[in-house]
């Protein structure tokens, strides 16, 4: 089988929130109810300025996990959901 080259999509979700500290806690707060969607990698949220789009600020680990992600195709098994930063190892792949 030849390998899959598509990329994967992100989603951008502008905010009206002027504080980078209120922005991480909606990030937070959206990432709980949708834990459960296995398309989210959550793990992988950055935040950014609306007018400094490449500038971007990490809430969790980016440390990528092995093994294949969920869906039709080969995209990465997601990435560590510990703040970023965080002691220690990463947690393993989700099964």
């Amino acid at each position: 089988m030849a390998p899959v080259t598509d990329p994967c999509w992100i989603i951008r979700l502008p905010t009206r929130l002027t504080s980078v500290d209120e922005v991480a806690a909606l990030a937070m707060a959206l990432r709980r109810p949708l834990g459960h969607v296995l398309a989210i990698d959550s793990g992988e949220t950055t935040l950014s300025e609306e007018d400094r789009q490449s500038t971007r600020t990490r809430i969790w680990c980016d440390a990528p996990l092995d093994g294949p992600g969920p869906g039709p195709r080969p995209c990465p098994a997601g990435h560590c959901g510990r703040p970023a930063g965080h002691d220690g190892g990463c947690p393993p792949a989700p099964e």
